[in-house]
């Protein structure tokens, strides 16, 4: 009915942005201890009083290989003393956000690079992948009838962890490219140098992008009108009559009823939107130099992005990252393979969000198509058994990447695709909230995964726009048709009858 239609629609865009609260620079230790943890955030599972620094006392996954210290401490010290990058009164609203969608009543989108880089930074760059993840959260807002939680993989995610310490060609070793954060990716000596000083360069590109966003989000760019206009443009490529063109058509009605009834839609609601911005916590050195306490309330947050992520490579319970991450009051997003046990999840959790408060963690689920019907059921099995409250979202790019012949890495659209409908009909079967989805995307028109039935990559197109400087990303319009799926889906478990 068009009054159900328009009611959903309502919900499209989330409150206008915020007014920041204002840090101060981190101080030796917090009197009130943690917002989202124990009342006193000085302890952790290694055993080891909590301070921005303290992790410098564990052992580490992944860390750089500096060759001078006296530079990675001034580097630091221009860091300690720039200012924040995000503010903590941004951070209490998202962690609302995803309270809320931990509940079942709201849905996590992140989406954007798999790594940033210095030659690619320009604007049109950050307009493109801001309004495809704004085009994905309008359709996945009206197939869910739910708020969704816009984050971006943007302003900081510039590390990447690698199997190998050394890169080697034609018999020649050299050091890994660990993301331009670290180091440059020339296969030159000087370039694979890991420098500090590169972090401060990333805060500078980080702030640029922030701005850039914080003007689309509040300056007309996000017009939901705008928005449903790029989604004709994509529904346009599909052939006539199809469920995109339907689903598409039925937004359009309840955009022109709601304004026949006379509701505003050139408010603020209809055209602002809250907009995250989140980074794998890799970089240590980086992440403790932007550590703050607010001003409000004492209590540490970590200003290089309002979410951080701990991967799967570093998430080890004895280990600095889960240590760092336990002292801040971020919400923090945890990497789970086919590999993480029951026991270890809960170990985890117990770790990071000791008094179980929605919001403040995620599980991102990379398992794989083929793993997933048999590794999930088991964690979620173990997390509803103690309780405890957790947002689940899928992240089914990463476990589907393969390499070819020719030496390129890709990821098949179709295993993408059946990932994700794995990840719901788990979800469906125990009985929990599929909360969310953590996607490498880019507003590029690249070439770099393969498939897709309104752009179909082939083989041999993989070389046309081969971009990346890490790991393949689905263009446009294979993210757009991921969240058209994905919305069917959603649609499905409201008793709506399906559209695709």
């Amino acid at each position: 009915a068009p009054l159900a239609l328009a009611l959903a629609a309502l919900a499209l865009v989330p409150a206008a942005a915020l007014l920041p609260t204002g840090p101060r620079l981190a101080g030796r230790s917090s009197a009130l201890g943690a917002v989202t943890g124990r009342p006193d955030a000085t302890s952790s599972a290694a055993g080891v009083e909590w301070k921005p620094d303290s992790w410098q006392k564990l052992p580490i996954k992944q860390p750089p290989n500096y060759p001078n210290q006296e530079d990675v401490d001034d580097a630091t010290d221009i860091l300690s003393r720039k200012s924040p990058l995000v503010f903590a009164g941004e951070v209490r609203k998202l962690h609302e956000g995803l309270a809320k969608a931990t509940m079942g009543n709201g849905f996590l989108l992140m989406g954007g690079d798999c790594a940033e880089s210095f030659e690619e930074f320009n604007v049109d760059h950050i307009r493109d992948t801001f309004r495809v993840i704004l085009q994905m959260a309008l359709v996945l807002t009206f197939g869910g009838s739910m708020p969704v939680v816009k984050i971006g993989r943007m302003a900081g995610q510039f590390a990447k962890p690698r199997s190998e310490p050394d890169e080697v060609i034609d018999g020649v070793a050299l050091p890994s490219y660990r993301g331009d954060i670290i180091n440059g990716e020339d296969f030159t000596p000087e370039a694979r140098i890991h420098s500090p000083y590169r972090m401060v360069d990333a805060y500078h590109q980080s702030a640029q992008t922030l701005n850039l966003l914080r003007a689309f989000s509040t300056g007309g760019y996000a017009d939901i009108s705008r928005v449903h206009a790029w989604n004709l443009d994509f529904v346009d490529q599909t052939d006539e009559g199809s469920k995109y063109r339907e689903l598409a058509t039925k937004v359009d009605e309840s955009l022109r009823f709601m304004s026949a009834i006379g509701v505003d839609t050139q408010s603020s609601k209809f055209t602002q939107c809250d907009f995250y911005t989140a980074h794998e916590c890799l970089l240590l050195p980086y992440e403790q130099a932007l550590t703050r306490v607010d001003s409000t309330t004492g209590r540490y947050y970590d200003c290089s992005a309002h979410m951080l992520w701990v991967g799967e490579r570093t998430r080890q319970l004895d280990h600095a990252h889960i240590h760092f991450v336990q002292g801040i009051q971020n919400p923090i997003g945890i990497k789970v393979s086919d590999k993480a046990s029951p026991e270890e999840v809960i170990r985890l959790l117990d770790a990071v969000n000791p008094d179980n408060i929605p919001g403040r963690c995620v599980i991102i689920v990379r398992m794989g198509a083929e793993q997933i019907y048999s590794k999930l059921p088991t964690v979620i099995r173990a997390v509803q058994r103690e309780g405890r409250n957790v947002l689940w979202c899928s992240d089914p790019v990463h476990a589907n990447t393969i390499k070819l012949e020719s030496g390129l890495k890709t990821r098949p659209f179709e295993r993408i695709r059946a990932e994700l409908r794995a990840f719901f009909d788990v979800c469906d079967e125990m009985g929990c909230h599929p909360g969310g989805v953590h996607v490498e995307m880019t507003g590029n028109d690249v070439t770099e995964c393969l498939g897709g039935s309104v752009c179909d990559v082939t083989v041999d197109d993989l070389n046309k726009r081969y971009h990346t400087h890490c790991d393949p990303r689905l263009n446009g319009a294979q993210a757009l048709e991921l969240a058209f799926l994905i919305a069917d889906r959603m649609r499905s478990r409201q008793g709506l009858p399906p559209l695709l």
